[in-house]
């Protein structure tokens, strides 16, 4: 006898809730009727579900994200870095409170390297033939922003392999919940035949028919919600063997209309947006915003970040403000509006021969037109380059009314973003202090109310 046991899969939505309702409703249907005909079904999502940039998980801190989940009838889910390291301790630490849905985590242990009570590192699910599903969820691992969040993050493989080897034996198959990315979701179906299922997010990548690595079907559905995932495994239920996996996805064009989708989409951002009505100050002028020309907001802000890191000097790029402040009121919303990214203050220590040529790559002139996709930033472009306390004279430059000194060390500040070695690359083997879990819109907050 066979048993079709049936997956649908969700990653990478980043709070792009544009398509939500479709996805929602396509769900429960698809649930109710495999249900309806004697069929497994598994609904499971495979993190960054929760993104700061929409207000209304910005307001509710990504709980709101997790009523969603709950109503589109979710099993389980493992967390992407969105929800790992763009919260704080507590905020991720309850974030789940009300889940009616399993949360997997396997690397991921609280400040006293326990397991936090709201994740398990497997679960272990019956279909209706008596199959017994091992899943596994990983995270991706960023050691040093867990780590100044105070939580334990552990190697993915090392704790994939323990997992797997605990598990064979006990259950028919395995799948992983694996926000880890392609290429790592291919290295292990490569080195760990023992798993049947890598269902893939955090790369964005797109797997229209599964891809078989040595007899692991990896499975993905790109982001932001434009696909839906659905694995269908094959099963004889007297062998308790797996005779075949398809994959597909469904592109939300593809998924039925929703009555008043359009009336729901608007309701979420305007329920964060008076979530966020808490004033911050009053300004008594205006604070535009160009990103191509020299404009007072991208100024403060970089002061600010200097003064917020105790560093000698910082840059920033102008196109991290998405708009300017007008006089009068300034809420938290405003903030969110103009820095929705989760971007993070960093402190660098450097030679001053270093951070000289660090800054002489800031004044190519292709960067301000350049369009930024991915590291946190949420914005368009680039945008010019706003200094604090650097200057530039002639052919020198200087830090305050100095001329920088190639040997001394000196502080830098600058937003996270430059650290990953994608635009600076000499940045990455520097060591660096993040400063969590703090955005660059809190950093503006700080100054305008210390003002």
């Amino acid at each position: 006898m066979r048993e079709t046991i049936h997956i649908y899969h969700t990653n990478d939505l980043h709070s792009h809730f544009e398509h939500w309702p479709r996805i929602r409703d396509f769900l429960k249907l698809r649930k109710q009727h495999h249900e309806n005909e004697g069929e497994t079904v598994y609904l499971f999502d495979i993190g960054d579900h929760v993104d700061r940039w929409h207000p209304l998980s910005e307001a509710t801190l990504g709980k709101g994200n997790v009523d969603l989940l709950n109503e589109a009838g979710y099993d389980a889910v493992t967390i992407g870095n969105n929800e790992g390291i763009t919260l704080d301790y507590d905020d991720l630490n309850s974030l789940y409170d009300e889940a009616r849905f399993d949360v997997i985590v396997g690397n991921l242990l609280d400040s006293s390297s326990e397991r936090p009570g709201w994740a398990d590192t497997h679960r272990i699910y019956h279909t209706h033939s008596g199959m017994k599903i091992g899943v596994i969820g990983l995270t991706a691992y960023f050691k040093p922003f867990y780590k100044a969040l105070g939580w334990n993050i552990t190697s993915p493989m090392e704790e994939l392999e323990k997992l797997v080897h605990s598990l064979q034996g006990s259950v028919d198959m395995i799948i992983l919940l694996s926000h880890l990315g392609i290429r790592d979701d291919e290295m292990i179906g490569e080195r760990l035949p023992g798993i049947d299922v890598v269902l893939g997010a955090h790369t964005h990548h797109v797997l229209p028919e599964g891809k078989d690595v040595n007899g692991t079907m990896l499975g993905a559905a790109g982001k932001y919600g434009h696909y839906v995932g659905h694995m269908m495994i094959e099963v004889d239920t007297a062998t308790k063997q797996v005779t075949g996996k398809k994959a597909r996805l469904y592109g939300q064009g593809e998924l039925p209309p929703v009555k008043d989708e359009e009336k729901e989409k608007v309701e979420w951002i305007r329920k964060g947006e008076e979530l966020l009505q808490q004033e911050v100050t009053q300004l008594t002028q205006s604070f535009p915003v160009d990103w191509f020309q020299a404009s007072p907001l991208p100024n403060l802000l970089c002061d600010a970040l200097v003064d917020w890191c105790g560093a000698d000097c910082g840059f920033l790029n102008s196109g991290l403000l998405i708009d300017g402040l007008h006089e009068g009121v300034v809420t938290k919303q405003d903030l969110h509006r103009i820095l929705p990214h989760p971007i993070n203050p960093c402190l660098i220590r450097m030679k001053g021969a270093e951070l000289k040529e660090i800054i002489k790559q800031t004044r190519n002139e292709d960067w301000p037109h350049l369009e930024v996709k991915g590291l946190g930033f949420r914005g368009k472009v680039m945008g010019r380059f706003e200094y604090s306390n650097i200057h530039f004279k002639d052919k020198d430059i200087l830090i305050g009314n100095r001329p920088i000194e190639p040997g001394k060390i000196y502080k830098l500040a600058l937003p996270d973003m430059f650290t990953f070695g994608h635009f600076f690359p000499d940045l990455q083997r520097l060591e660096k202090k993040y400063f969590m879990p703090e955005f660059l819109r809190d950093v503006l907050e700080w100054k305008f109310k210390s003002k």
